[in-house]
């Protein structure tokens, strides 16, 4: 599955940004109907039927709703990763002409931040989208510190009747920028405090997913056995290449990888032949350096690849402050 970047526009400023390297140039740029049908041809020829409209948040992009008709009209599954903060006008479009498809058609992942950091104006706008698109929804969560909290997460999901699934997120670090995140030595705290959600979880029939980036290590071999259940024994410890898009045609690994290795999607003649590229270069940063741990470089797990061994925009980050002694490939 291929991300592609609608706009660089956000509604908001989280101090986690993954694409805050993208967000803060005083040039934002818009995907352009040119750019929008060249990408459905070149996924098309690549055999991949699945694409995910990202930003920023992609319903700023004016043709928002034009772009996403278009995609489901071309036989894509569209999965659009929003704030579910819109205009009003912006969300009556979006309900006019999306409301209707089938969740096997048109999906949406909304993001949402505690409603702590979140304004009663914002949260006002998300009720309104999770009220008119709730039944093609998952919420998804990153978590960015250790005294983190999720209750809110079970009982928006009984409101507005969304899909009974959570998307887990964890921020990571973006080699050269300043973002927040829980630094490698305090992931198992983070664990620990996930692990007191799992009640929750059952309770509620909601099953957990993770993005990619935590280490499998960080959880005892019992709460392995209370996810694998919990998540239907689809629970996955991976980091690989994600292959987003740009409105500028540029491709990278990942938004935290968004400055590692960035080339023109034009030097491709397939997504595969993208993701070839990218994981060769994520091999050879693991040649260097298993994972996040010391003990990833003789994991057996790691080998068996049941986890990758943490994200490596981790590694980069380690890498930044060296003597160029390393591979050449792992400097962009």
């Amino acid at each position: 599955m291929a991300n592609v970047l609608l706009t660089e526009k956000c509604v908001r400023s989280c101090p986690y940004c993954f694409a805050k390297k993208h967000m803060d140039g005083s040039v934002l740029p818009e995907l352009s109907w040119d750019n929008l049908i060249y990408i459905a041809d070149f996924l098309e020829i690549s055999g991949e039927r699945k694409i995910s409209l990202l930003g920023g948040e992609p319903t700023l992009n004016p043709l928002f709703v034009d772009f996403t008709t278009y995609l489901l009209e071309r036989n894509f599954h569209v999965n659009v990763f929003t704030s579910g903060i819109m205009s009003d006008e912006k969300l009556l479009e979006s309900q006019k002409f999306l409301a209707n498809f089938a969740s096997e058609r048109l999906s949406f992942t909304c993001n949402v931040n505690h409603p702590d950091i979140s304004s009663p104006s914002e949260m006002e706008r998300i009720d309104k989208f999770l009220t008119l698109f709730g039944r093609l929804t998952t919420l998804g969560y990153n978590i960015y510190r250790t005294d983190f909290s999720i209750d809110f997460i079970f009982h928006m999901v009984n409101k507005y009747n969304l899909k009974r699934h959570l998307r887990v997120g964890l921020a990571h670090p973006i080699p050269g920028e300043i973002n927040e995140y829980v630094p490698v030595e305090d992931l198992k705290k983070l664990a620990m405090k996930f692990v007191r959600n799992f009640n929750l979880f059952e309770r509620f029939n909601i099953t957990p997913g993770f993005d990619c980036g935590i280490p499998m290590c960080i959880f005892t071999d019992k709460e392995l056995g209370k996810l694998y259940k919990l998540s239907n024994g689809i629970i996955k410890f991976g980091c690989g290449p994600a292959i987003d898009i740009g409105p500028d045609m540029m491709v990278w690994s990942c938004f935290p990888l968004s400055g590692f290795h960035k080339r023109s999607l034009y030097e491709f003649n397939s997504l595969h032949e993208i993701g070839s590229f990218y994981r060769n270069l994520h091999s050879k940063i693991r040649t260097e350096i298993g994972g996040i741990f010391e003990k990833c470089d003789n994991c057996v797990y790691r080998f068996s690849e049941l986890c990758q061994g943490g994200c490596v925009a981790h590694s980069l980050n380690h890498f930044k402050d060296e003597a160029l002694v390393r591979l050449k490939e792992l400097y962009s």
